[in-house]
């Protein structure tokens, strides 16, 4: 059983995508680009906001700050309550917590907004350490969000007993997997998310799951 376990938040917490994809719609409209299909912007969910709008609008740096003001303009009113609570996470969580398992989030989003996601659904108090990116645009690649998460693990156990090879990493896009390979720990992914293609097997996930019930068996081995 693992002593620690990190969870992404967008696609394996929370099925965010309604919110997300209206709110990118909303922003690339500022640029003349029309998306009535939001179901054709989920690549939204889950990688870093200029990460996407670079990659898949080729926008320069300061158009796609300028695309990330607009986005959060429509999400932290309403976009980010577009938003709802997996079915059955509330359960596996408590029923991981309830095994001692000092549990965290890693998420890409940012920090404010994962804090009021947790609340909205209340499931905060499940978390020893929650971690999302800034809203000046550092601390969005996955990587330095576990970084970080790892710092505040490290610090709350006093350095001692620490350790990254009874930690896992749940999350549903390759950037998780990822991630969690570049600090060497045991990644789970979930396939219930807004993972695209063969991306987790490609990534080269340790295990891939199905549905909500079937991770919370697996946490609970």
């Amino acid at each position: 059983m693992f002593k620690y376990i990190l969870f992404d938040l967008d696609g394996t917490l929370t099925d965010s995508g309604l919110g997300i994809t209206k709110a990118a719609q909303y922003a690339l409209k500022e640029f003349g680009i029309d998306e009535p299909d939001i179901s054709r912007l989920g690549f939204f969910v889950g990688p870093p906001l200029d990460r996407s709008f670079m990659d898949f609008y080729h926008m320069d740096h300061d158009t796609m700050l300028k695309a990330v003001k607009k986005f959060r303009e429509y999400y932290g009113v309403t976009g980010i309550y577009e938003n709802e609570l997996y079915p059955g996470i509330d359960d596996m969580l408590s029923a991981v917590k309830s095994q001692g398992i000092i549990l965290a989030v890693a998420s890409s989003k940012p920090q404010v907004h994962v804090h009021t996601v947790l609340e909205h659904f209340n499931i905060k108090q499940y978390f020893d350490v929650i971690v999302g990116a800034e809203l000046d645009g550092t601390r969005t690649d996955k990587k330095e969000v576990l970084a970080e998460v790892f710092k505040q693990l490290s610090e709350m156990s006093g350095n001692e007993d620490f350790n990254k090879t009874n930690t896992a990493m749940v999350g549903d896009r390759f950037y998780d997997v990822v991630g969690a390979k570049e600090h060497n720990v045991y990644s789970i992914a979930v396939k219930y998310g807004y993972y695209q293609g063969n991306e987790l097997e490609e990534a080269g996930a340790d295990t891939i799951v199905d549905t909500v019930t079937d991770l919370k068996t697996f946490l609970l081995k």
